[in-house]
């Protein structure tokens, strides 16, 4: 699968963390920064990540902040693309499944590397149901 990622520096060490577990798992990765932990605006990364994926260049999106929060804000503005925090497995199948969720955005500040992994592999392992949910994710999508 090919996933962009991206964090500010509240998110970087996690972010880093998980690049090296995409790797093993042989997705193809793109980082697009930050490349230190020095102080930025999340803004500047969560846009470039949230453009890849909804102009298809990326299937999925990562974004590491200190909670999520900000990243999943400014990624939801690009149209094409649905971004949901989530801190536990549930929630982060659950939105791929129902919500077809195409970016995920975690805090560093919340969730710890190990479950950060979990979430990310609930995540990138599971697929949207269709059905009744298409209705919906299409209603999002006209609201954009």
């Amino acid at each position: 699968m090919r996933i962009v990622v991206g964090s500010d520096h509240a998110g970087f060490e996690l972010k880093q963390e998980l690049l090296g577990w995409l790797a093993e798992q042989g997705h193809t990765v793109s980082d697009l920064g930050v490349h230190e932990p020095q102080s930025v605006d999340y803004p500047d990364f969560a846009r470039p990540v949230a453009l890849a994926v909804a102009s298809g260049e990326a299937d999925r999106g990562l974004l590491c902040c200190g909670t999520g929060q900000g990243m999943a804000m400014t990624a939801n503005k690009v149209a094409g693309v649905r971004a949901a925090v989530c801190a536990d497995t549930f929630s982060a199948h659950a939105t791929r499944e129902h919500n077809n969720a195409n970016v995920l955005c975690l805090g560093q500040r919340v969730v710890g590397g190990g479950l950060a992994r979990d979430i990310l592999a609930a995540f990138l392992g599971a697929e949207f149901e269709g059905g009744r949910h298409a209705r919906r994710v299409g209603k999002i999508e006209a609201a954009s």
